[in-house]
């Protein structure tokens, strides 16, 4: 879509699918409460979020493969569909066994929301404001990832039932399939040959698609290593409170809402790739400082920096991808969503790092090697304006 007018009917329920994508982070307050639930040991605990994020690396491709022979809105349909059923299940038939299921397909059919709405939302906005969408996509997003907790506690109070959140996310998840059902949208169809498993990973080989999917990997995995480690940091470095130590977390969320919420706005005014190139660059400093902080205080504000730097990282190298090779937006999306497994893969080696080192201070700086690898490729996006000369798509 080129013309410059917003069309808010079809724009509206994809955007809504964005905070049906956010229930994947019910996983966080899922472990605390169903570890004491069913008392469980930390291991078992721990299938929960494994049953969820697993499906990320298997299923993505495959899902990209499907939308471009049945489209984005059908297949994003599906995916909110099978996410209801899967927060219907444990409200229903409340055992452990019956909650594992739950959650893995919490965690298909979120895969699915996940490939199948970004290229959904860029069909639906004017080309020019394609990244300021997919930023204001992920505030979106955010506001069902820092309101999860707040209502589980609230309907423990008030209703003795936490798993009430369940049967509300659900009954939410299956009135957005039933609005966008009813709207009708044009999509931008591949006129070219049909997607495979061949062809989507095939693009790999073409430079530019394989660096920003490593970018991808890379800040999923800041994402998710910020999240996972700012409160072990605050402990042993600092000797943190516990309580104080673990609102990192919570500030790290509100820093990512506010900075793709000003992302948004910035860029209607700015190029993508500045954009791209300013977050990167804040992403560093804040990261590098928080490694050499000299008071729990400092640190905590810090966290709430870094949150802001990244915000944009991932709809920015997304948008950039897709604006240039449209054609091949399923296929893209299927390969930058397989690798949100990179949210699993730099906390693992962070832990060993720490486990081998004794120092979280020294785990971080897996992160800093992975922020400079994105600033690498913002400044090359910002240089190289048609770059696309330089990676040709191999045929």
């Amino acid at each position: 879509m080129s013309k410059s007018t917003i069309p808010i009917q079809f724009v509206t329920p994809v955007l809504m699918s964005f905070f049906v994508m956010s229930f994947c982070d019910l996983v966080g307050i899922g472990v605390d409460r169903i570890k004491i639930d069913f008392a469980l040991n930390n291991t078992l605990a721990q299938l929960i979020p494994s049953a969820v994020f697993l499906w990320f690396f298997v299923l993505s491709v495959p899902v990209g493969i499907l939308q471009d022979r049945i489209g984005k809105r059908n297949v994003l349909n599906i995916g909110m569909i099978i996410t209801a059923l899967g927060l219907f299940l444990p409200y229903v038939f409340y055992s452990f066994g019956i909650v594992l299921t739950g959650f893995v397909m919490l965690g298909v059919g979120n895969t699915i929301v996940q490939v199948s709405a970004n290229p959904l939302l860029v069909d639906v906005v004017p080309s020019n404001r394609r990244s300021s969408y997919l930023s204001f996509s992920q505030f979106v997003k955010s506001i069902g990832s820092m309101i999860a907790a707040p209502l589980a506690g609230w309907f423990a109070l008030q209703f003795g039932d936490w798993k009430l959140l369940f049967l509300m996310f659900g009954v939410v998840s299956m009135l957005t399939v039933v609005w966008l059902y009813f709207t009708k949208i044009e999509e931008t169809k591949n006129t070219e040959k049909r997607a495979t498993f061949a062809s989507s990973f095939k693009l790999l080989r073409t430079g530019y698609i394989s660096m920003m999917v490593a970018g991808i990997f890379l800040v999923v995995g800041i994402d998710v290593g910020i999240n996972a480690f700012s409160g072990q940091l605050m402990l042993t470095k600092f000797s943190s409170a516990q309580t104080f130590a673990e609102s990192g977390r919570s500030v790290y969320f509100f820093g990512k809402m506010l900075g793709t919420f000003g992302g948004a706005i910035l860029l209607t005014r700015f190029s993508t790739g500045k954009c791209f190139l300013w977050s990167s660059v804040v992403g560093l400093a804040s990261i590098l400082a928080l490694i050499f902080a000299s008071t729990d205080s400092v640190a905590i504000f810090l966290i709430f920096i870094i949150g802001l730097g990244v915000a944009n990282i991932f709809p920015v190298i997304y948008s950039l991808t897709v604006e240039k090779y449209p054609l091949r937006s399923n296929e893209i999306s299927g390969l930058m969503i397989m690798a949100v497994c990179g949210g699993a893969v730099l906390p693992l080696l962070m832990g060993w790092i720490s486990d081998m080192t004794g120092s979280t201070t020294t785990a971080m700086m897996v992160l800093v090697a992975a922020i400079c690898y994105i600033l690498f490729i913002s400044i090359l996006s910002v240089k190289t304006r048609n770059i696309q000369s330089s990676f040709k798509l191999r045929s």
